[in-house]
């Protein structure tokens, strides 16, 4: 187990992405051996030349994220044997679309026609048939990290539904140690047994052979262990406070949980001038980039939105920007130009009547939201960040919801950390959960969690998994 960007990465997962990625080089060696199998010097040849070690880089990168897109390292999702060789089968198709266009735009990464479509069958059939053997090994030689959690409130009993959908972490959860029930075993929370008090928890560490600790004590006072937690501690038992696990496990910041203490306290949400001029040089390229590929697109788009309804192509609506600062968004329009009237600024709900044919359409593959790289590149939107959100809501917002105005510390994002982990939300428990989101994003800022996010909305805009 990992932490990547302040999050619990399982090291199942890294693992088998590291062996699937050598067993792709396996098959362009032996796909090579194969084309050339009478004409060894020839193969040797081949394998010698300088591009070919950089040719095999490139299918290795391809592929795997083909197979990050389409879930195959996603090992909470429960996925059956038979829906992964599916998914092998159309991420290796996916992969050789892509390869194909990559050839053909840079004809120097080309490699040779039969040594390519060797390798691409062999890589379905060797990732296909290892993926049985890895589940098998892991099993048999997996670490297991043995975890009890002090406490028996909410807070632990949502940790412990945390821990329980995580298998993949190697962290089983042995139960809980409460500061005032007895514990002979036959209380359950969650299905865990309270294993006794907490001035029976050395015993307990000890007998069950705990590696961690996590104190999920929601009133500290008086109760915290401080001698038993100390004495283990040196002993080599981690320690971990309830809300940086939560966080760990489920990528954002519990509001129920959290007290002010720990945004200062915690680590993270560093700000640098370094980090905001590499922030703003990424968001250029992207956008520049972004804008010139997608003209096309949008001239489509255009031209579809104005033949399915009245009214103008482009929508401009008023948004919150950095520090609250106001700002026009440009989105095409996927409503009707009537959609508010008589009722004002209103949230948008599932299968919204007021959204058009068109708009429905490119609502789910977020090309409605295409012109915003113009507000990018004018600097009142990053490409990664909060979502901004309408004054009007803003206003009702930070009076109901609690650090509500801590998302504005820095530009709003054409994506986020929330918008690829959260759907659209209509209430203001969506909005309390997005909030969530977006806090453990600005605890974890950086160029790297950026890049992740933009690679995470890739894999959402051609699912299809846009909005309502």
């Amino acid at each position: 187990m990992f932490r990547v960007f302040n999050q619990y990465v399982s090291a199942k997962s890294l693992l088998l992405m590291f062996a699937e990625g050598l067993l792709i080089v396996l098959s362009l060696f032996c796909a090579v051996q194969l084309r050339f199998w009478n004409n060894a010097q020839e193969a040797s040849l081949y394998l010698a030349l300088p591009d070919f070690a950089f040719q095999t880089a490139i299918v290795v990168i391809v592929c795997l994220g083909c197979f990050y897109c389409n879930d195959l390292y996603d090992l909470t999702s429960g996925m059956s044997g038979v829906d992964s060789l599916f998914r092998i089968e159309q991420s290796i198709g996916a992969a050789c679309l892509l390869l194909g266009l990559l050839y053909f735009l840079v004809p120097s990464l080309l490699l040779s026609r039969g040594v390519f479509i060797i390798a691409m069958v062999q890589a379905a059939v060797f990732v296909g048939l290892s993926r049985r053997l890895f589940e098998k090994a892991w099993q048999l030689t997996g670490p297991n990290h043995r975890v009890i959690i002090l406490g028996t409130g909410k807070l632990a009993m949502d940790l412990a539904r945390e821990l329980t959908n995580r298998r993949d972490l190697g962290l089983q959860l042995e139960g809980f140690v409460s500061g005032a029930s007895p514990g002979n075993g036959d209380e359950k929370l969650c299905g865990y047994p309270v294993l006794g008090r907490t001035c029976d928890m050395e015993a307990i560490a000890t007998d069950r052979s705990i590696s961690r600790i996590v104190v999920a004590l929601e009133d500290r006072r008086g109760a915290l262990p401080t001698r038993e937690l100390v004495s283990l501690r040196v002993q080599g038992v981690r320690v971990e406070d309830a809300t940086s696990t939560l966080s760990a496990l489920t990528g954002r910041v519990s509001l129920e949980s959290v007290r002010p203490s720990w945004f200062v306290f915690s680590d993270g949400f560093r700000r640098s001038k370094w980090n905001d001029v590499l922030k703003r040089s990424l968001d250029l390229a992207v956008a520049v980039v972004g804008l010139i590929l997608s003209l096309p697109l949008m001239v489509l788009v255009a031209i579809a939105v104005r033949l399915d309804s009245k009214g103008p192509v482009l929508y401009r609506q008023q948004r919150a920007g950095l520090r609250g600062k106001g700002f026009e968004v440009l989105k095409f329009r996927s409503m009707r130009i009537d959609a508010e009237a008589g009722t004002g600024a209103q949230w948008a709900v599932q299968n919204d009547p007021r959204v058009t044919r068109v708009g429905r359409f490119i609502r789910k593959y977020r090309l409605d939201e295409l012109p915003q790289f113009w507000n990018v590149i004018r600097g009142e939107m990053s490409f990664v960040g909060p979502r901004p959100e309408r004054p009007e809501f803003v206003r009702e917002l930070r009076k109901t919801i609690p650090y509500y105005d801590e998302r504005h510390s820095i530009r709003p994002g054409l994506t986020g950390w929330a918008q690829v982990q959260y759907s659209y939300g209509s209430t203001i428990e969506d909005a309390i959960v997005k909030l969530e989101y977006d806090l453990f994003y600005l605890q974890n800022t950086s160029i790297t969690f950026d890049l992740a996010i933009i690679l995470k909305t890739i894999r959402i805009v051609i699912g299809g998994h846009g909005s309502r």
